[in-house]
Order: structure tokens, then C-alpha cells, then sequence
């Protein structure tokens, strides 16, 4: 096959799952589902959070925002796969997977920047309680949530601009339901050993080094922990880490689970359908961890619930009053 300039691409074919058509309709129904609970639960999380004053803490705050970049993360890619669907139409324009990739690889890293600095988080409520308010104070948490979003927007942007720069054979068929960045590299005709070491560096950089400093917090956390006597202290304290620790544990699992598979290594669409579990399962479970396991996000849903009940009686009862 000749190569041809990259510039000349105007689209590419994203294969899905399945091509089988009677399994489309049950696709299209599980995986909207699936997009609406992560959207609603997370939501959900955000309106809690915000209505609450108990809850306007800086672990609250970082969990407002993780919520918010979950929401964005399923955004990037399952409006477009149920568009493809439910259109019978499976082309992407070039320049819309240049712009998937963007938006993939910023909030997959969000994701992982923002589950780091609530490791930290935690690591100072409990190792150092007299001092937390002082250290996580609203400058600080700011400025983490700042830092992140900059060092995401400029990895990713480094990936999108050296896909740029490849040029692409004739076959440009992506076997998943979105613009992998590995599986559009794949496809070029030029010289992708710049991009593989990049992504490979990137990735092992960005995954070690986050999952490292988690690991080093909730060691220094265990170690406080086990030295606290009160049986009462120790569990109040691992009861604030295990929602946390426990959406650290699938995000990181499911993504590791994915890329190291028999799987990972061919290019086939039961890589498409593993990938479902860090890029829609993932997000759609972490409300349900953090509201299941969290007795402030309860009485907090709670709350919100009632409010809202209270609203709409009041205007029910406006409205027979101004028809009465």
C-alpha cells in the first residue's frame, strides 16, 4: 500500500464490538444505560456536594471535581459510538479523532491526577488532623486541581499533535469504538517509533510515578492507623480511606487488566469490548462506591432529595392557589 499524507485523510471506520446487526439494539440499550447512570450518579455526587455546607471540605472538593472529569471522560467517546449505532454509520472524521484522542488521554489523566492528590488528601486528615485545615487550605487545593488540568491539557496535546505528524495507509479501519491512540498509530504508513517510545514512556511516567505516590500515602496511612489504640479511631479513620481506596483499586485494576491481556496485544475488537471497563464501568460504579460507603454523602443525598420534594409540593400547591 502506498502511504499518503496524513493531510489527505478525511476520515476513518471505527468497528465497534460487533458487526452483527441484531446484536446492535442490545449494545445500543446496555451501553446508554450505562451512559446515563454514570451521568445522573455523578451529577448526582456534584449537587450533593455543592448543596451541603458540611460537605464543602477539601476532600469534597477534589471529589466534585473527579466526578466532573468522569462525566466528561464518558462524554469523550459513548455519545459518538451510540450515534454510530443507532445511524448505522461507523465513519469518524479525522479531524473528530484527533480531537478524541485530545480529550481521551486529558481526562484519563485527570482521572489518575485527581485520584493521586486525594490519596494526599487523605494522607493528611490522618496523619497530621491538628494540621490539615492549615496544610489543605482552598489556595492549595486549587492549586492542585489547576496543575493537573495544565499537565493533562500538555501530555495530551503532545500526543495530538505528533498523530499529526504520521501519514496513513489506505486501510483505516479502527478495530474499537473510538480513537485509541494505539490502534490509530498502528495504522500509519510512517515511522512510528517516536510516538511508541513517547506513549510507552508517557505512560509508564505518568501510571508509576501517581501509583506510586498513592501507595507511598496510604502506607504512611496504614502505618497511622495501626498506631492509633482506639478501636473506635481506627475504624472512623479507614472508614474515610475505603471509598477512596476502593475507586483507586478498580480504575487502576480494570486500565491494567486491560492493557496487560492477551487482549491488549492484537488488534481486534475484544480489545474494544475489555476497554468498556475502565472507560464506562469504572466512572458509572465510583458514585455508588462513594455514596454506599459515605454516611456524609448519604445524609446529603438525602437532604437534597427532600429539598427538592419540598420544592415541588410548594409549587404545587402556588399553582392550585393561583388556579383556585
Amino acid at each position: 500500500m502506498e502511504p499518503g499524507n496524513s493531510t489527505h485523510i478525511s476520515k476513518f471506520l471505527l468497528l465497534g464490538f460487533s458487526e452483527e446487526p441484531k446484536l446492535q439494539p442490545l449494545i445500543f440499550g446496555l451501553i446508554l444505560s450505562m451512559y446515563l447512570i454514570t451521568v445522573f450518579g455523578n451529577l448526582l455526587i456534584i449537587l450533593a456536594a455543592s448543596s451541603d455546607s458540611h460537605l464543602h471540605s477539601p476532600m469534597y472538593f477534589f471529589l466534585c471535581n473527579l466526578s466532573f472529569v468522569d462525566i466528561c471522560f464518558t462524554s469523550t467517546t459513548i455519545p459518538k459510538m451510540l450515534w454510530n449505532i443507532q445511524t448505522q454509520n461507523k465513519v469518524i472524521t479525522y479531524k473528530g479523532c484527533i480531537t478524541q484522542i485530545y480529550f481521551y488521554i486529558h481526562f484519563a489523566g485527570l482521572d489518575i491526577f485527581l485520584l493521586t492528590v486525594m490519596a494526599y488528601d487523605r494522607f493528611v486528615a490522618i496523619c497530621d488532623p491538628l494540621h490539615y485545615m492549615l496544610i489543605m487550605n482552598p489556595q492549595l487545593c486549587g492549586l492542585l486541581v489547576l496543575v493537573s488540568w495544565v499537565m493533562c491539557a500538555m501530555y495530551s496535546l503532545l500526543h495530538s499533535l505528533m498523530v499529526l505528524q504520521l501519514s496513513f495507509c489506505i486501510d483505516l479501519e479502527i478495530p474499537h469504538f473510538f480513537c485509541e491512540i494505539k490502534q490509530v498509530v498502528q495504522l500509519a504508513c510512517s515511522d512510528t517509533f517516536l510516538n511508541n517510545m513517547v506513549m510507552h514512556f508517557g505512560a509508564g511516567l505518568l501510571g508509576g510515578s501517581t501509583l506510586a505516590g498513592i501507595l507511598y500515602s496510604y502506607s504512611k496511612i496504614i502505618s497511622s492507623i495501626c498506631r492509633n489504640s482506639s478501636t473506635q479511631g481506627k475504624h472512623k479513620a479507614f472508614s474515610t480511606c475505603v471509598s477512596h481506596l476502593s475507586v483507586v483499586s478498580l480504575f487502576y485494576c480494570t486500565s491494567l487488566g486491560v492493557y496487560l491481556s492477551p487482549f491488549a496485544t492484537h488488534s481486534s475488537q475484544s480489545s474494544a469490548t475489555a476497554a468498556v471497563m475502565y472507560t464506562v464501568v469504572t466512572p458509572m460504579l465510583n458514585p455508588f462506591i462513594y455514596s454506599l460507603r459515605n454516611k456524609d454523602i448519604k445524609r446529603a443525598l438525602k437532604g437534597f432529595s427532600g429539598m427538592e420534594t419540598f420544592t415541588k409540593g410548594a409549587f404545587v400547591l402556588r399553582l392550585k392557589k393561583c388556579t383556585g
